[in-house]
């Protein structure tokens, strides 16, 4: 028998994002699974008030609660946020990120937070990764959308989409090729095959439908990571780059931009994406949907997601 087999289960910390959506329900029946308290011991963050509301309504029982509680609480509609929700999921995705950075617990496991409830809120940050970024003291860090149908890894984020050519360097993507190999390269054993889009329709076509940027930015970026040793092809044409054909060589997609990278990935993998934020000291990894406030507290929300996060989180962090 293994070491690893006699350690008690790892302490995986859920956030259990924004509580007028989807997240309490999703959080409540991933912690209750069998499937997932065999190999990890779920904690959920967030308001413990709400929380056995939830539960109570769907006859879940309630596993641990580290309690940030809501305020106004009484004015809680579901399917309603507002700057309320918008700071509960915001104090509990950050303590749960300092319980993490001091190995209370192993990894994070982050549930859909409404980014309108954090603006309203009066908070900086535009989404978790980015608040992951700066409360860990990381620069260097990109977005992997990951499922056994396709991976993606993205070379910018959360920005206006007329922003990202001038947001494009040739370090950032070349950046985002060496973690991409790097998760990948964990996962499967082996060095993975990877692919890098281009930025304009038919990558350009040498310079005809573009600014350059293939050429300038993105070229740049392959060539230094094939002398580096990896696996790699591009810029491709975007239209043509997920086919299956194409998919069926390669590993991982370095996309430049978020679109691009999740249109293919929510259309082939919608319910068991996995969203993970490489670059940084700590594990954390993150359901791939929205709040689904249409869906809250209607015992209808499809947990597969944060299922998959949850194994994720807890293969990562055995790794």
């Amino acid at each position: 028998m293994s070491d690893d087999a006699t350690m008690p289960p790892k302490k995986i910390a859920i956030t259990v994002g924004d509580v007028a959506g989807i997240g309490p329900e999703i959080a409540l029946k991933c912690a209750s699974s069998a499937e997932i308290t065999a190999f990890c011991t779920p904690i959920l963050f967030g308001p413990k008030a709400v929380l056995e509301r939830v539960a109570s309504q769907f006859d879940l029982p309630m596993p641990t609660v580290v309690d940030l509680p809501l305020d106004n609480i009484n004015a809680l509609i579901p399917g309603q946020f507002s700057a309320d929700t918008g700071r509960a999921s915001f104090a509990a995705v950050c303590t749960a990120i300092d319980a993490t950075q001091d190995q209370q617990t192993a990894a994070i496991v982050t549930g859909p937070i409404q980014k309108e409830a954090w603006h309203d809120a009066g908070i900086e940050f535009p989404g978790h990764t980015e608040l992951l970024a700066a409360r860990t003291g990381t620069d260097d860090f990109s977005m992997m959308l990951t499922s056994e149908a396709i991976s993606c890894v993205l070379a910018t984020i959360h920005i206006p989409l007329a922003d990202v050519p001038a947001a494009l360097t040739s370090e950032g993507i070349l950046r985002a090729i060496r973690m991409g190999a790097d998760a990948l390269r964990r996962r499967l054993k082996r060095p993975p095959r990877i692919a890098v889009c281009g930025l304009n329709p038919h990558a350009g076509e040498n310079g005809l439908f573009s600014h350059g940027e293939e050429a300038r930015i993105i070229e740049p970026a392959i060539e230094q990571a094939r002398q580096e040793g990896h696996d790699v092809i591009g810029p491709l044409p975007p239209d043509t780059a997920f086919t299956p054909a194409m998919r069926s060589k390669i590993d991982v997609y370095v996309c430049m931009y978020h679109d691009q990278g999740l249109i293919p990935l929510k259309a082939l993998a919608f319910d068991d994406a996995v969203n993970v934020t490489l670059g940084l000291p700590i594990v954390r990894t993150s359901v791939d949907h929205g709040t689904a406030m249409n869906l809250a507290w209607k015992g209808v929300a499809n947990h597969a997601s944060m299922m998959s996060a949850i194994r994720m989180a807890a293969d990562l962090c055995s790794g």
